[in-house]
């Protein structure tokens, strides 16, 4: 929204010698945003210039450069010794004889862009022939600025080469462009934006002089019929509750607008077309409403406000045929004759032309959401549809015909007819009991009772402190009509603060408790992600939605609970519509795109929830705000959401270890990634065992490793994935992984562990080699051996594995090395012997080993 600074002084007191930069920064103060200044910066000569010749030539890139003879009247004669000057430009949309703005040598344009003569594309330029954005009054640079276009043809009529386009234009005035929020709907005109300059300075007595505060007639029988009909309100509001419409008669059509209404027009960066509409344009800018000018002579009968009819299309004003939707509402002649979609743009039968004589004027108020939705539909957003969805005053809208009808008549000669219509279906603002003391609570600042009510009444509530309700604390404040987002405690309180003052909040830096530390449970994930890292694997974070077809990819068994996923409403990506239940089924996307990008070697790592619902999933109750749930919604609450175990997954393709001068690389195996999980249980000083399990998809089954603790309760598993996985899912060949459960990590770490006491005597080590069947695993053959050797067992470890004639088909042999050593002194031989027999014995009774 722009706003000139002698628009702004009509409506307030602006002190003398302020600049545009200064209303700027006071309107800041007060939540309003600047956009941008226009105006004030340019330096001349700029001039109006005449285009007399005009050579296009063709450029090799395919650009056409117009070598141009520009009139500029006397300029012309002070640079050139009386030649008129010759322009090089590569715009296309204007003409021999067109009046255009030309920047001589010597100006200087917005940010402090000099201009001087210079040769290009071959020849001498000496000027510039201008767009709107390079002087500041617009953003368009599709083309440079036609007059004729730009001011229309009355205007036009008594320019002539050499005029100063500044002052022609409005350039050397300050113009302040605000960005207006969509909860101040009010501040799209020069009225709000005025008041909010007045709040700036203090809110003095008699220094806001409000446009709108002119007498209007009473409605009457006489005045022009409308009806509103809205058989289908959307979210339970009418499309239109108010409807306001005065008819003038005999108006001048030949008539322009007042030279100063069209230079505001167009520092407002809009274009003056004809007296009627630049009349309802102007006392939109002014005070926010919009209006609208039908010609009375092509309506035949009375105005009807409906939705619209399945199948009915519509003309807009811009030459667009337009299939319009039920929910649209529309202004209609009789109810059939369609004439503009309210609150969006008018139709062309009813368009205000040159021989319109009479005119009907619309001062209307529509529902916010169905302009909104109707613009959006038709990708068709106008000055009057950016107003109406932020919320229009709708006690305006009688004052705003009263100030189009008074401009009407007073510069297009009509008269107006005593019949005046105003269809008011308003509703008043509701009171707000209010605790005056809820202001200092949230803002943090001493507020005084008088002080909050000084602040609402200068903003225009109305402030009633001895009705029903009231006492010494609260009192009952009913909002102005223009701010409908004053609806509660915290909103006042907002109000408050902001025409205070927010320098006068104090800057205080909160003074942090000691806290507890980390929990238990954030010190494991911690020590997770170290010891993979540390482990050389690189941390991603992945989403955790994944496709339908994926469980059929990972080779999930039909009976696997890792199929039963929870199915989202309403997913960011249709081809991603389920939440994950291992955290591998997203991180293998990861490894795909690093390898699709050229990386061969890749070890990663994600920490992260997986989402188990065991069952189909309940419906959650929607609890009351006004006090907290009870323990039966609780439940219901918690019922709803599937289980939210923490998981940690890698995977890793490529070399785990890199070739060079030391030596040949080695591949990733399923070994490191056994490894990996087992260094992060080290690193939590969790004992685990590592068994082999045949039967876990998406792994390999001769190369997976159930990980467990020593009560049997799984960790997780690790290992080479299946090759049939790989393909489907275009992974290198031989990628490893792994995933395991870090709330069972968690949860078996939670006792501090007791360290025990070293020994200070050497170790005894002795080893033995068991023969056992080819399908016994390793893990039970250790286990065997710890639980016969005893405690002074300190070690065990396997060192060769054994498969060939040697020892018969069908079977291995196991070498393992036991490390002994006692607490308190150093062990004989015939102990560690003895230990060692205990062992074995352990191992045959387990699994049937036999010594070789």
């Amino acid at each position: 929204m722009r706003m000139p600074l002698s628009w702004l002084a009509e409506y307030t007191d602006v002190p003398e010698g302020v600049t545009g930069a200064q209303v700027a920064a006071a309107l800041v103060s007060v939540g309003i945003e600047e956009e941008d200044l226009h105006g004030g910066d340019i330096t001349g000569p700029l001039v109006v210039g005449r285009v007399l010749e005009l050579e296009e030539q063709v450029q090799k890139n395919g650009k056409p450069i117009r070598y141009c003879v520009v009139d500029v009247g006397q300029h012309g004669q002070m640079l050139t010794e009386g030649k008129h000057q010759e322009i090089v430009c590569g715009a296309t949309n204007f003409e021999v004889g067109d009046l255009v703005v030309v920047v001589l040598p010597g100006a200087v344009l917005p940010g402090g862009f000099e201009i001087s003569a210079r040769k290009t594309y071959g020849r001498m330029s000496n000027g510039m022939i201008c767009a709107e954005d390079e002087i500041g009054l617009g953003d368009d640079h599709a083309g440079i600025i036609v007059l004729r276009d730009v001011l229309g043809e009355e205007q036009v009529a008594g320019v002539k080469p050499g005029d100063d386009a500044i002052a022609l234009l409005g350039l050397g005035e300050e113009t302040i462009e605000a960005n207006v929020t969509p909860d101040r709907g009010y501040c799209f005109s020069v009225r709000g934006l005025a008041r909010e300059y007045w709040h700036s300075q203090g809110s003095p007595a008699g220094g806001y002089r409000d446009p709108a505060l002119v007498e209007t007639p009473d409605a009457n029988d006489a005045g022009y019929r409308v009806v509103v009909e809205d058989e289908r309100p959307i979210d339970g509001n009418v499309g239109c509750d108010r409807y306001v419409a005065r008819t003038i008669r005999g108006i001048d059509p030949t008539r322009p607008s007042p030279k100063w209404m069209q230079r505001r027009l167009t520092q407002m960066g809009m274009r003056p077309i004809s007296l009627a509409v630049d009349v309802t344009n102007y006392v939109m800018l002014a005070v926010g409403q919009p209006l609208h000018a039908f010609d009375v002579d092509k309506l035949s009968g009375s105005i009807v406000v409906r939705r619209a009819r399945a199948g009915e299309r519509l003309t807009t004003l811009d030459d667009v045929e337009r299939t319009l939707d039920p929910e649209d509402l529309l202004i209609t002649d009789g109810g059939e004759h369609l004439l503009a979609i309210a609150g969006v743009m008018g139709g062309a039968s009813s368009e205000v032309d040159d021989s319109t004589t009479s005119v009907l004027i619309e001062s209307a108020h529509f529902d916010p959401t169905t302009v909104a939705r109707s613009s959006r539909r038709h990708k068709l957003v106008t000055e009057a549809s950016k107003r109406f969805e932020r919320v229009v005053d709708p006690q305006l809208a009688p004052a705003a015909a009263q100030l189009a009808v008074d401009l009407l008549v007073r510069y297009g000669g009509g008269t107006v007819d005593d019949g005046v219509t105003d269809v008011d279906r308003t509703t008043p603002p509701t009171p707000y009991r209010l605790d005056v003391t809820e202001p200092a609570r949230i803002v943090g600042v001493d507020y005084s009772r008088d002080r909050v009510l000084g602040i609402l009444r200068v903003l225009g509530c109305a402030v009633d402190e001895t009705g029903e309700g009231t006492d010494a604390t609260h009192v009952l404040v009913t909002p102005p009509s223009w701010r409908p987002d004053l609806a509660d405690g915290p909103d006042y309180a907002e109000e408050v603060a902001r025409i205070d003052g927010y320098n006068a909040i104090p800057s205080v830096i909160p003074t942090p408790s000691e806290g507890h530390g980390l929990t238990h449970g954030q010190h494991v994930r911690r020590v997770v992600a170290d010891a993979l890292a540390g482990a050389g694997y690189t941390e991603v974070l992945t989403y955790p939605f994944v496709a339908e077809g994926l469980a059929d990819e990972l080779m999930l068994p039909a009976d696997d609970d890792r199929r039963r996923a929870v199915r989202l409403a309403n997913p960011i990506s249709e081809e991603r519509p389920l939440m994950r239940t291992t955290v591998l089924s997203s991180l293998v996307d990861a490894l795909r795109r690093n390898v699709a990008r050229g990386h061969k070697d890749v070890a990663l790592y994600e920490l992260g929830l997986v989402f188990q619902p065991h069952g189909p999933v309940a419906q959650a109750p929607i609890p009351t705000v006004q006090s907290r749930p009870d323990e039966a919604i609780l439940a219901r609450l918690y019922a709803a959401v599937p289980d939210q175990p923490r998981h940690a997954a890698l995977v890793a393709s490529g070399l785990a270890e890199q070739a060079g001068w030391w030596g040949p690389g080695r591949a990733a195996d399923w070994s490191d990634a056994v490894a990996a999980v087992e260094s992060v249980a080290a690193a939590l000083a969790v004992p685990v065992v590592v068994a082999n399990d045949r039967g876990r998809a998406p792994w390999h089954p001769g190369r997976c490793a159930r990980i467990s603790l020593t009560d049997g309760t799984i960790v997780g598993w690790a290992g080479e994935l299946h090759p049939k996985v790989l393909a489907a899912l275009d992974l290198p060949a031989r990628t490893v992984a792994a995933e395991f459960d870090v709330d069972v990590l968690t949860a078996a770490s939670e006792l501090p562990v007791q360290a025990a006491q070293f020994s200070t005597f050497p170790p005894a080590m002795t080893d033995v080699a068991l023969l056992v069947e080819g399908d016994v695993a390793a893990a039970d053959v250790e286990a065997a051996l710890r639980r016969g050797a005893g405690p002074d067992l300190e070690v065990v470890t396997l060192f060769d594995v054994y498969e060939g004639e040697q020892v018969g088909a069908g079977h291995k042999s196991l070498a393992y090395r036991l490390t002994f050593r006692a607490p308190d002194r150093t062990l004989t031989t015939e102990e560690v012997n003895g230990f060692r027999d205990a062992a074995v014995s352990a191992a045959a009774e387990a699994v049937g080993a036999t010594q070789r």
